[in-house]
Formats: structure tokens, sequence, C-alpha cells
């Protein structure tokens, strides 16, 4: 069981790596719309639709890296003051009660949003049109990340459970 929950924390790493860059392209875009703007008076037709998407995809597909890092905020006042087997427990429950539920709505109704922009063809109103859908394609792969993401950390909680405690670890 480890070893898939090694296996998901490999992807969401490579999978985070590889998208972490997108910031400078983004970063690029800005910097030239700027430019545009001042130099020559008159922003670009198409830098805000492309900076508005690939900075919603950056954020969204860069969440399951997130999670595996542990950098969403988390209310752990009262889990700080439990056990090992303790914080064990409320992870596992938040997760199965909670969050994977709401993960599982995600990315059915994110599939079904992909779905429809895909059928119709959907893009950008404006002098250039941009194609939304696959913007709308990452809701369903961050969703699905996000998804796995969380089954590493059940796997480790269900560990946690089951391993022999002993005295030293099992204390708060």
């Amino acid at each position: 069981m480890h070893a898939i929950a090694r296996a998901i924390d490999a992807l969401n790493e490579g999978f985070g790596r590889l998208i972490a860059p997108l910031i400078a392209i983004i970063t690029a875009v800005v910097i030239y719309d700027i430019a545009m703007r001042f130099f020559v008076g008159r922003p670009s037709d198409w830098a805000f639709d492309v900076t508005t998407m690939l900075f919603g995809s950056h954020f969204m597909l860069m969440a399951a890296y997130g999670l595996r890092h542990h950098v969403h905020v988390e209310v752990d006042v009262l889990k700080r003051l439990l056990s090992r087997r303790g914080r064990a427990l409320i992870e596992l429950a938040g997760y199965l009660l909670f969050f994977t539920p709401f993960i599982l709505m995600f990315i059915t109704y994110g599939w079904r949003f992909f779905e429809r922009s895909w059928s119709r063809g959907e893009s950008t109103y404006g002098i250039v049109s941009i194609p939304v859908y696959p913007v709308k394609a990452v809701l369903v792969i961050a969703g699905v990340l996000v998804l796995l993401q969380a089954i590493a950390i059940v796997i480790r909680a269900i560990g946690e459970l089951t391993a022999t405690p002993s005295s030293a670890e099992d204390a708060p």
C-alpha cells in the first residue's frame, strides 16, 4: 500500500515541477502586455485572456502538489494536542467523509463543464478567438490529481492506525 502512496507522491511531485515554470510564461505575457500599453499605447488583443487562462490553469494544476507538501490551510489547533494515531484518525475521517465526496463531485461537474464546452467549440469573445475547453479540461485533470493525493494521504493514515504504537511515538 505504501508503494502506491509513494507512486502518487512521485506523480504529483513530477507534475508540480513540470507545471511550476508556467508562472514565468505568465509573467512574460503580462510584461509584454504592459510594454504594448506603454510604448504603443494599446494593449494586445489576446494577452488578458491568455494570462487569465494560464494563471487559472497554473493554480489548479499546482493544487495536488500543494496538498502533497501540506501547504494548504489546515486548522490544526486541536490536532496538535492529539497523539499520532489520533491525528491519523482525524485525517482519515476528514478525507473520507468530507474531502473525497467533494472532490468526486468536483470531477463529475468539471467533466460536464468541459464536455459542454468541447461539444460547442467554446472560445473567448473578441478579435482573437481562443479555445476555452482546454482550460476547462484542467478542472478534471486537477481534480483527479488531488483525488490521487488524497488517496495517498488516506493510505498513510491507515498505515499509522494499523502500525504497532510505541509509547514514545504515540505521545502528542
